[in-house]
């Protein structure tokens, strides 16, 4: 029995072949889940130009539907005004009613206190920070109207899975922006957690450690190897597992946690 059949998840920032965001998307498709991602291809272009195509998500929601799933996807910047709103309408319009919200999205400039702009800040705000926090809230918002129009009687439960990346492991020099945004994101997580608890919205976040999704150079893996004391690099598919996991009605008793899933890096 597939774990998550005849859910459907929201996976944000699933823009390229080798990210963490497909590896989620097809996690879920394989445990039953109907996917509905988004994606940003003017950052990716940019960000990781040897991976990003403006025709993949085409052919990606088309791989996802040969595992017998419902997949749809739109390209969403999640810094415009009422962008949360936008998706979820989307979703229910297109596949139906989403229980499951993985907050993949990320945005990511490395900057040292020499760099660091207003400008640079901002940006990272509004996609880690204020991206994040308001898609939640909107989500978990549309799922308790649900439950009031079924006049309380429906034990309708909900997922909301958000990606971290260790910054309470320790510093991030060089990366000052990412790292605070990324931070806010572990205290949102643990103090929404409690407020959801009661509507069975278990809200948790994972920490892959350094995953090599298409932006390692050698140099970087072979600097990171010693430090892996399973013998390699962490895989999108190592968080996809862990993700895949959480979503399902076997992870409902755990909730407000920052699951650091880094092959004891």
């Amino acid at each position: 029995m597939k774990r998550l059949k005849d859910k459907i998840a929201i996976v944000t920032g699933a823009s390229r072949l080798n990210g963490i965001g497909a590896a989620i998307c097809r996690a879920l498709a394989s445990e039953g889940a109907s996917v509905f991602f988004t994606h940003l291809y003017d950052y990716d272009k940019e960000i990781n130009p040897d991976d990003a195509s403006e025709n993949w998500p085409d052919s990606f929601a088309e791989e996802l539907r040969h595992l017998g799933v419902q997949a749809a996807h739109l390209k969403l910047d999640l810094t415009l005004p009422g962008s949360a709103t936008h998706l979820l309408n989307e979703v229910r319009k297109t596949i139906g009613l989403p229980t499951i919200l993985i907050n993949n999205a990320t945005y990511s400039v490395d900057a040292n206190f020499r760099q660091l702009t207003e400008a640079l800040i901002d940006a990272h705000c509004a996609v880690n920070i204020r991206g994040t926090f308001m898609l939640s809230a909107e989500f978990a918002r549309m799922l308790e109207a649900e439950k009031i129009a079924s006049n309380a009687k429906s034990e309708l439960g909900g997922r909301i899975i958000n990606l971290t990346s260790g910054q309470d492991k320790g510093p991030m020099p060089g990366n000052l922006a990412y790292a605070a945004t990324k931070g806010a994101i572990s205290v949102f997580t643990q103090s929404l957690a409690a407020e959801l608890a009661p509507l069975h919205i278990t809200v948790n976040a994972v920490d892959p450690g350094p995953t090599d999704s298409g932006w390692m150079s050698e140099d970087v893996k072979n600097s990171l190897l010693p430090k892996c004391p399973m013998g390699r690099i962490g895989l999108p598919e190592d968080a996809a597992r862990l993700i895949a996991f959480l979503a399902s009605d076997d992870s409902q008793w755990i909730t407000g946690e920052i699951i650091h899933s880094r092959g004891g890096f």
